[in-house]
């Protein structure tokens, strides 16, 4: 990486995602000659510390972005519809951690492990992907490429990290109620603006976003075209469960997926996995060793284990997904792609 700094501008920073972002910039090192931290008028004023420096989040607004060169957004979709494009013409490129451009097909959707190349098309927007299709990503490019592949299902037990600071919150307050035996009402999950709130201490809700027409909901869709955009595979099939979990952080995966090629043992499978970039191999049933997201907080790999052959189909194979969903599955994916950015000259 060049010694050469650039103007980096953090939209959303006194969030969870944003949080983390700013502490994987400083714990990589990344070349910095000017921090620009911007959120909503209503966190404007909070004071952050970066590197020992006291800097004042300001409120986000299109004249924020001159002279910016690299701008990571996290702070809701609506911002980013708003100001991404504003953040453009001003000539700076945008990484953003939300679902507004990802689908668009002018914007790279990029996991670096995966298609880093595609950074090379970008029109001053590239998307971050979604956090649960991120992991998976990274553990199956590696037997995509080597054996090819069909079909995906998935499915999937996430934080509540990863619908905000306050489900994190309610989660802690509902448990905390629950044991002193108090009353609650449940005002969050599993969709803010819903009508209908569940508790999530002590239960599990098979539903994360809203539902669509087809049944699924917003979140299993995310996972579902992006995977496919991802890959560059619009006819793989993939299916996508997605629940809602009582823990803070880390999502998990159970993942069954069907190769091209026959005659694959698990062997193989666990083999290129220990050499895959950005993932942890823990895969010993014998002594009880595999992948649990309380173990994977804080660390930028993804984890897995528990892989086996199905018992039917020659070509399926099961396997166990985790890590850490505001660093892999958020800012260190954000932060790695603006490394790549600087590592391919692109900006």
């Amino acid at each position: 990486m060049e010694s050469k700094g650039y103007h980096v501008a953090v939209v959303g920073a006194t969030g969870a995602v944003g949080q983390q972002m700013l502490q994987t910039l400083e714990s990589r090192n990344f070349p910095i000659s000017k921090l620009t931290l911007l959120s909503s008028e209503r966190s404007a004023g909070t004071k952050i510390f970066y590197k020992n420096e006291e800097y004042i989040v300001k409120a986000a607004k299109p004249e924020s972005f001159e002279g910016v060169q690299i701008a990571l957004f996290s702070a809701g979709g609506s911002v980013s519809r708003e100001l991404a494009p504003e953040a453009v013409k001003r000539g700076a490129i945008v990484i953003d951690n939300t679902s507004a451009f990802r689908m668009d097909e002018n914007v790279p959707l990029v996991v670096p492990e995966v298609n880093e190349e595609d950074l090379k098309l970008n029109k001053g927007i590239i998307a971050n992907p979604n956090c649960s299709t991120i992991q998976m990503v990274v553990a199956l490019e590696p037997l995509r490429k080597n054996y090819g592949l069909q079909k995906v299902i998935v499915s999937t037990y996430q934080a509540v990290s990863g619908a905000g600071v306050a489900a994190i919150k309610e989660l802690e307050q509902q448990s905390q109620a629950i044991l002193n035996g108090e009353e609650f009402t449940p005002s969050l999950l599993p969709v803010k603006n819903d009508e209908k709130h569940y508790q999530i201490a002590f239960n599990v809700i098979p539903q994360i976003d809203t539902f669509q027409e087809n049944g699924f909901t917003f979140e299993e869709m995310k996972m579902i075209n992006e995977t496919k955009k991802i890959m560059h595979m619009p006819e793989l099939q993939v299916s996508a469960t997605c629940v809602r979990l009582p823990v803070v952080t880390g999502h998990s995966e159970s993942v069954y997926i069907e190769v091209d090629k026959l005659n694959v043992t698990a062997d193989q499978v666990k083999q290129l996995l220990l050499e895959a970039d950005g993932v942890t191999l823990q895969d010993d049933p014998a002594q009880q060793i595999y992948p649990m997201p309380a173990y994977c907080v804080g660390k930028n790999d993804v984890f897995v284990g528990r892989i086996r052959k199905d018992l039917d189909q020659s070509n399926g194979f099961h396997m166990w997904i985790v890590s850490d969903n505001l660093l892999k599955g958020a800012a260190w994916n954000s932060v790695q792609i603006a490394e790549s950015l600087v590592k391919l000259k692109l900006v």
